[in-house]
């Protein structure tokens, strides 16, 4: 009489034994994760029946975990793979196998249940990464917008170091304003961080944005990178596109960063209000104009005093307002203001002389020609007349 085949399922010292091998064989990947993959395995080779959703479930979950603990996909797959080839001679389904054609179907079985099982780890391996990923932006976005909202000013020097930041020392911040606003992953911000990423002090630049502006933020010893972060916007936005960059000055400590930003938006304001030539606008070459808004209605008694009469001229203030501007941009040169405006001296002078019929100030008298230069940036600080012609 023909001895009876065994048919219990491999003892738990066996598989135990079968996934410290398969954990050798993927170069160490922790066999903790096949988290019962053996036993149904078995199972399957038995039944001939796939995973079930809860199983393939916990196949995620594995995936999931692999992830977070930072073991590469590859070798999570390979612990599966190499534990399903390891386990074959010994699955239940394959030593209860009587032919060829029983051997086969357990082989289909379990074959395509790994590819499934993979699958499942891979899915729930990308998922673990997605959120780490939207996890990561998230805590970016709180703390970029506490460091330059100037929020949470205690634990910010040690959230820096999490995004290679150190707010120690002194910081300055460089903010550009485009004529499309730039965003968080945007082809701009994107590339800009990308050139600015590969110096080697790099871990102590950040690059962000916040309002639609484009934002540097760097310690004020690397006093090349204001430059270097312009040359970078100027290439990816190229030639066409209308933008401008405000620079504050060096500050100290966490709250020193939204000091220098506050100021980096005001030399931008005040470029765009100007007029300002150039792209690259400094806080500490515009503190004239905070001075002048210091007072506002001083400066708006001035601008009121000596342009008023303007607004009564033959086609209103705006062309002998323009001319006075580019006449004291240009040095108070009056061939070269006709240059700028596309005039004839001859007219520029004219309007010069209308200035000083209708508002009793002459650009030829110093002291008035003062007067009048003041009051014309005023005015254009002010957005006068425009503003004067909205008040009741």
């Amino acid at each position: 009489m023909p001895p009876t085949r065994r048919t219990s399922a491999p003892a738990a010292s066996t598989l135990t034994g079968i996934a410290e091998m398969a954990s050798r064989d993927a170069q160490g990947v922790p066999a903790d994760l096949l988290d019962g993959y053996l036993e149904e395995l078995d199972g399957i080779s038995t039944t001939r029946k796939s995973f079930r959703p809860e199983q393939l479930r916990v196949r995620r979950e594995v995936g999931a975990r692999a992830a977070e603990r930072g073991i590469s996909l590859h070798g999570v797959i390979d612990l599966h793979l190499s534990a399903t080839w390891l386990a074959w001679r010994s699955l239940s389904g394959v030593r209860r196998a009587t032919g060829a054609d029983a051997v086969r179907a357990a082989g289909e079985a379990v074959f395509k249940a790994a590819d499934a099982a993979v699958t499942a780890i891979a899915e729930g391996y990308e998922e673990a990464q997605r959120w780490a990923v939207r996890r990561e932006e998230s805590f970016r976005r709180e703390f970029v917008d506490d460091l330059l909202d100037g929020r949470n000013l205690g634990q910010l020097a040690e959230r820096a170091e999490r995004f290679g930041l150190r707010l120690a020392g002194s910081t300055v911040v460089a903010a550009v304003r485009s004529a499309q606003p730039l965003v968080d992953g945007g082809e701009v911000a994107r590339a800009v961080e990308t050139s600015l990423n590969l110096r080697p002090d790099s871990r102590d630049v950040l690059v962000t944005t916040k309002e639609g502006l484009l934002v540097c933020v760097a310690p004020d010893t690397m006093t090349d990178v204001p430059d270097e972060f312009v040359r970078q916007v100027a290439a990816a936005l190229g030639p066409d596109t209308s933008w401008r960059v405000g620079l504050g000055r060096a500050h100290p400590g966490p709250g020193g960063v939204v000091r220098s930003f506050e100021q980096a938006r005001y030399a931008l304001d005040i470029a765009e209000r100007l007029g300002l030539p150039g792209r690259l606008h400094k806080a500490v070459d515009l503190l004239v104009y905070r001075v002048l808004l210091r007072d506002r209605a001083a400066l708006e008694d001035l601008v009121s005093v000596v342009l008023q009469p303007l607004r009564g001229a033959r086609g209103g203030a705006e062309p002998l307002m323009e001319t006075l501007a580019a006449y004291f941009a240009n040095g108070q040169v009056a061939a070269a203001c006709a240059r700028q405006l596309h005039l004839g001296v001859r007219t520029v002078t004219y309007r010069l002389q209308r200035v000083a019929d209708l508002t009793g100030y002459s650009v030829d008298d110093p002291a008035q020609a003062l007067s009048l230069h003041v009051a014309v940036l005023g005015a254009k600080l002010l957005d006068w007349p425009a503003s004067a012609e909205d008040t009741p």
